[in-house]
């Protein structure tokens, strides 16, 4: 399988593709400001085209590009529910200080959007992606999962938004944000994953969950079985 990503924008929000070896579909996660042009030269460079846009949840930095990329290749969004008024109305998302970043921009949902459910799956482009709830830095964030086949075997990725990150964790103060959720979300659905599960952020550098779990400082004491203590 080909997983790519490369970071667009003044927000460096790391944009995926993924698809199967000599596949000509594929699926974008997260395509942020910025994002359309090198997204659009990676597509045609690489022979693959789109059947859906996957996003981790609502923050204007990771859905700034949706509507231009559903337009032109007449494909659905998926967001969860909570997050969706965003798509619409990033400011209430982010608060006023994004207003004059904006200016007079305007944003709309693409034409067909569907919500993502937590413990649904999604067959698209030949690939199953698992749906996992993951609530705190907003309430409708949401990590894929993904089992990709290597020549060594199986390696389980989980796509994990700005839920956690390389030696950190999401934001908690914005619109919608919840610290003491957002360690529920990670201790109760993310360390639990094999030590090996390969984590691709939405900034920064990929890393492993049995990493993070024993390196990253905002994790320290947290375990997949403390979760109910937090």
């Amino acid at each position: 399988m080909l997983v790519t990503g490369f970071p667009a924008g003044m927000f460096q929000t790391n944009c995926y593709v993924l698809a199967h070896d000599g596949a000509d579909e594929c699926v974008v996660v997260d395509p942020g400001q910025d994002a359309t042009e090198p997204l659009f030269r990676f597509l045609n460079e690489s022979g693959v085209t789109p059947v859906a846009v996957l996003l981790t949840h609502g923050h204007l930095d990771h859905t700034w590009s949706v509507e231009p990329v559903c337009e032109k290749f007449g494909i659905p969004a998926y967001i969860h529910a909570e997050d969706r008024y965003m798509l619409s109305d990033p400011i209430r998302g982010t608060g006023p200080a994004l207003a004059a970043l904006l200016g007079d921009t305007e944003f709309a949902e693409p034409d067909e959007v569907a919500e993502l459910v937590d413990g649904f799956s999604l067959d698209l482009a030949g690939i199953t992606f698992g749906v996992v709830h993951t609530p705190g830095h907003t309430q409708g964030s949401v990590v894929f999962t993904v089992d990709v086949d290597t020549p060594d075997g199986t390696l389980a990725v989980a796509l994990t938004g700005d839920t956690l990150f390389a030696g950190s964790i999401g934001r908690s103060d914005l619109p919608g944000g919840n610290h003491d959720q957002l360690l529920r979300s990670i201790a109760g659905s993310l360390l639990p994953l094999a030590d090996d599960t390969v984590i691709l952020p939405g900034h920064g550098g990929q890393s492993t969950i049995g990493q993070e779990r024993a390196s990253n400082p905002f994790l320290v004491g947290l375990s997949g079985t403390e979760q109910g203590k937090l």
